[in-house]
């Protein structure tokens, strides 16, 4: 099966500035992919050379098997995205501007889609209104429409849930997890790891142009992030044997900060010995956020 998105040693200058130094990464069909990363790591750069809207300096870009440049009405065919800046026509209706993106790839009997479109973003009451009388969150949820009226097999979002509200976020990513697994691809980048903890199989995380983690979300968790355990002690005061480990605190309220849970065991251990006693103790689940740390400051 060929790969939904393969990237091969991609460099993209501008000038004296290096935006990617030579990515390369591979995502399978039927993928829901986080791709992560600090503001300037090159993420929307990458994007855009998937897109079509920038050239890569160097190396080469497919999707679905299409070069993003030699074959660019395949490339295109298969491809949807929702930028990150709401880019809108202020002269149509919403159900005008899905017509019209309809269009520019030949399709001329949508009506069924677009109004499941509409359905399924909640647009419904929304069809017939102006593009510029929308709020930002329906705005980007029409942005949403846009990139899925021609039903292209990879879907790439791009910050797609910057500025929208609770309810609209629950219901988009229903609306995606279905996607999903009615076999598109979804690469998604955002900002809001809890998001591309919960959505994502496999993560890239990008830093200064160059990937620096890909794994499955679940490795990831288990190579970079330990734990931490928040004890609350009587007498107050960590003994002086464990007070690296400390993380915050340190007189009756402590957070350790450890490697792995098999350090738990030592600390209590270490505890009992000082005469320390421990009132209540949380051992903390680690978090996409704390890896996402750990490897940026790596």
């Amino acid at each position: 099966m060929i790969p939904a998105i393969q990237v091969d040693q991609v460099v993209k200058r501008y000038g004296g500035l290096t935006a990617l130094a030579g990515v390369s990464l591979q995502i399978e069909q039927g993928e829901f992919f986080g791709l992560l990363g600090p503001n300037g790591a090159g993420k929307t750069t990458l994007i855009s050379i998937l897109a079509g809207l920038n050239i890569a300096t160097s190396g080469s870009t497919s999707v679905m098997g299409y070069d993003v440049v030699r074959d660019y009405r395949g490339a295109r065919r298969a491809l949807g995205v929702v930028p990150q800046e709401l880019v809108f026509d202020p002269f149509f209706t919403v159900r005008e501007a899905l017509t019209i993106q309809s269009g520019y790839f030949g399709l001329r009997d949508n009506d069924a889609w677009i109004d499941e479109l509409l359905d399924c973003l909640d647009l419904n009451d929304k069809a017939d209104t102006n593009m510029r009388q929308l709020s930002g969150g329906m705005k980007r949820r029409v942005l949403i429409g846009q990139a899925l009226v021609h039903k292209p097999p990879v879907i790439v979002l791009d910050e797609p849930t910057a500025g929208v509200d609770v309810e609209l976020r629950q219901s988009l990513w229903q609306f995606i997890r279905r996607l999903n697994q009615d076999g598109h691809t979804i690469v998604l980048t955002t900002h809001y790891l809890e998001e591309a903890e919960a959505l994502c199989g496999r993560i890239a995380m990008l830093k200064q142009g160059e990937i620096v983690a890909n794994d499955t979300t679940q490795n990831l968790l288990k190579r970079f992030s330990g734990c931490q355990v928040n004890l609350k002690l009587a007498p107050p005061g960590l003994p002086a044997a464990l007070q690296y480990l400390l993380a915050h605190g340190g007189g009756e309220d402590c957070r350790l900060a450890l490697d792995s849970y098999d350090g738990v065991e030592q600390v209590l251990a270490t505890l009992r010995s000082a005469g320390v006693g421990v009132l209540e103790m949380e051992v903390a689940h680690p978090d996409l956020e704390e890896v996402f740390v750990k490897i940026m400051n790596h």
